[in-house]
């Protein structure tokens, strides 16, 4: 998609065009993205999108005619109000980047000092730009926190960072972005992690400003369904190539492109229950792209010529453009396809775990109040609320890793000790914790074989040969091929680590195991696999699961139950059909209505 003289001319003041970009080594002559082609118009949102190494950062920060250290932008242009950001001197570049193009990172924290209080930090802002007078400067930072929906008392501008929610942080890193007023606004992931009530209210803010302001926004994100509740465009990039491009309705309701229906393949749905499945393989690191169509290895849509002609962008529908030669031939997409019938509500239950009367503690605070439940034998239950409603400190009091709790927690009739520690070495083997951040659930300087080898160890299930063929049998089993064993986990993607988190469980060969948000940060695709994995392993080995999420729609796929949490007190629960479609409290109905959908 080559952005002509006509579309720049067409581009109001403020817009930002992307001419022919291309990052590249500077260890060696490989693209890490190539042939990338945008045009953002003001006030509007162009969402980027992608699996994890498809480059979509990348092109975000390159936007700000900055490469990570071993790249550098080896072609293109990048053209605001007619200026070539990528030939600017270094010192117009440092004054354009935050004040002309902002950045929002996706990790909140990492924008906000954690040693200066949230005022301070606006002011200074203001000062390096020169905004306002030394009089004028505080009630500055009050009007952009009141713009962002915050607090804007003195009491809210003495807090540090850490004495702010995430979505908090992130709604003070989108005001300090756009009080210098700028034309293009680069976001990236910023709402990963975040409940949906927080990312709603983040996502709404951001457009609204985007909007008023006439501000030119790319937002560099995994999770389709948000992009089709925020943006007016979406560009899918995959292996450091734009492949389909279009309005955000016509690419949701008619891809084209076999990676982008791939994707959209891999999201759940609010409205009905559906049998995720992954794409197969991984997205090709740079210099190890196949020839042809960069997607032609894991495209089931792909014939000899797609592995010997590198496709270029073509138009195929007014403003809509794809990256495939067959794409005239591949027929419909449907977004019903893989729906299947919602877990049966009046089936026989077997109960395994049960909790009564659960009370938790931090110190003299009391975080979870009154908790019962119950998980029956190879069922899913799925814990549901806002951040900070008690969903993972209820799952740490049961799995044993917090014990400053009260009532009672029966584990096939017999009543738990409250830490792990205490409790006998098999009711541990039969209860396993898969952490959400599989980059720190791992030792990084083990391999994959070590890591998945020490429960078997530890609980005398196996060991030697033996050991290590099972070892090999349960990495076939979360899809990790035989040639990761020697692997160190640093080697490993995120998806890869949190398969080997599950592996690793699935060694102690558990009839429980507590999922805490595993897949809250990982690649739709990825979730899908791992999703589908799950979903065959209590089918195949009837194990029970407590699975901790903030999405909904994850829940419709995956659980038989679900527990809403507000403010560390179960207000809902029930089988998934019935709270979903039925749902009584109006907390229920306030967390289905925030969650994005691409239905």
């Amino acid at each position: 998609m080559t952005a002509t003289a006509a579309e720049r001319q067409a581009t109001p003041s403020g817009g930002l065009v992307v001419e022919d970009l291309e990052v590249s080594l500077t260890s060696r002559p490989v693209d890490v993205v190539d042939d990338i082609d945008l045009v953002l118009h003001p006030g509007e949102v162009v969402g980027l999108v992608g699996e994890s190494g498809s480059g979509k950062t990348t092109v975000g920060t390159s936007l700000l005619g900055y490469s990570r250290a071993g790249a550098l932008i080896s072609a293109g242009k990048v053209l605001l109000e007619g200026r070539d950001v990528l030939k600017l001197p270094w010192k117009e570049v440092r004054q354009l980047r935050g004040e002309e193009i902002a950045y929002v990172p996706q990790d909140p924290a990492s924008a906000l000092n954690p040693s200066i209080r949230i005022g301070k930090q606006i002011v200074e802002l203001m000062e390096l730009r020169g905004i306002g007078t030394s009089e004028s400067r505080r009630q500055g930072a009050r009007d952009g926190l009141a713009e962002v929906g915050l607090p804007n008392d003195d009491e809210f501008l003495k807090r540090y960072a850490h004495q702010l929610s995430g979505g908090q942080v992130q709604r003070v890193a989108l005001a300090m972005a756009f009080l210098p007023k700028p034309k293009v606004l680069v976001l990236d992931e910023p709402t990963t992690g975040l409940d949906v009530t927080t990312q709603k209210m983040v996502l709404d803010t951001m457009a609204e400003l985007c909007r008023a302001y006439g501000v030119s926004a790319l937002y560099v994100t995994h999770d389709l369904a948000v992009v089709a509740n925020i943006a007016d465009r979406v560009a899918v990039m995959y292996a450091g190539q734009i492949v389909e491009v279009g309005p955000k309705e016509t690419i949701f309701a008619h891809p084209s492109h076999p990676y982008t229906r791939a994707l959209l393949d891999s999201i759940p749905h609010l409205s009905q229950a559906r049998a995720l499945r992954g794409i197969p393989g991984r997205t090709p690191a740079p210099g190890a792209r196949p020839d042809g169509c960069r997607f032609n290895d894991r495209c089931s849509f792909a014939v000899d010529e797609c592995r010997r002609e590198a496709p270029a962008l073509r138009t195929i529908a007014p403003d809509h453009e794809v990256r495939c030669i067959r794409v005239e031939e591949i027929g419909v997409w449907d977004i019903n396809r893989g729906t299947v019938p919602d877990a049966d509500p009046d089936r026989q239950r077997d109960v395994i775990l049960s909790l009564e009367g659960l009370n938790v503690f931090y110190g003299r605070k009391h975080v979870v109040h009154d908790v019962n439940l119950d998980l029956a034998k190879g069922e899913v239950v799925a814990l549901v609320g806002e951040s900070g409603s008690g969903k993972t400190t209820i799952s740490r009091s049961v799995g044993g890793l917090h014990k400053d709790w009260t009532g009672i927690v029966n584990f096939e009739g017999r009543e738990l000790a409250k830490s792990a520690r205490g409790r006998g070495a098999e009711d541990r083997r039969r209860m396993q914790y898969i952490f959400q951040n599989p980059y720190l659930s791992l030792n990084p300087r083990l391999t994959v074989e070590q890591i998945i080898r020490r429960p078997m160890e530890l609980f005398g299930l196996a060991k030697g040969k033996p050991a290590t063929d099972r070892v090999v049998e349960l990495m076939e089993q979360v899809a990790l091929g035989p040639g990761m064993l020697y692997y160190e986990a640093n080697r490993l993607s995120g998806g890869e680590r949190q398969r080997v988190a599950i592996a690793r469980a699935l060694a102690a060969e558990p009839d429980v195991m507590i999922c805490d948000e595993i897949t809250s940060a990982l690649d739709v695709s990825v979730q899908g696999s791992i999703v589908a994995l799950l979903e065959d392993l209590r089918k195949q080995r009837g194990i029970s699961m407590l699975f901790v999420t903030h999405n909904l729609a994850l829940v419709r796929s995956i659980a038989a139950r679900v527990e809403i949490l507000q403010a560390g007190r179960v207000v809902e629960s029930g089988p998934v059909v019935s709270v979903m479609e039925t749902p009584r409290e109006e907390y229920t109905r306030k967390l289905l209505a925030n969650s994005p959908s691409i239905g």
